[in-house]
């Protein structure tokens, strides 16, 4: 069984930063592609990054150049380093691990952590 613990949510103003974690436990984290998503009250979960087992990333539109997700395999952390926050990034992230399918869809994933809030004031 996995289990995905995200970290570092909080209230931020616009243009700030904010860092957030994902520890996993229960399986093998170096060999696991991970992603991050988000959803906002009354939206749809939406993809937001992802990096897979061999270092290559994904950044939906929305974040690309403000956003960057790492990992540190000797810690099963996956990191997301937000940058430049806007009001609409507010919503709770949630860190995944992919289980198989089209990787900006949320049914590819399989085990989800509790998610975090992340609230950026104007």
């Amino acid at each position: 069984q996995v289990q995905l613990v995200e970290s570092g949510g909080g209230l931020v103003q616009a243009g700030e930063s904010l860092r957030l974690s994902c520890a996993a436990s229960g399986r093998t984290f170096s060999s696991s592609s991970m992603a991050w998503f988000r959803q906002a009250p009354g939206k749809e979960r939406e993809f937001v990054a992802r990096r897979n087992w061999s270092g290559e990333t994904y950044y939906a539109d929305s974040v690309k150049g403000r956003f960057s997700i790492s990992r540190d395999n000797a810690k099963n952390t996956v990191y997301l380093q937000m940058n430049s926050l806007k009001p609409e990034d507010t919503a709770v992230y949630y860190c995944a691990m992919f289980a198989g399918g089209s990787v900006r869809e949320p049914k590819a994933y399989n085990y989800w952590g509790q998610g975090t809030q992340v609230t950026v004031s104007s």
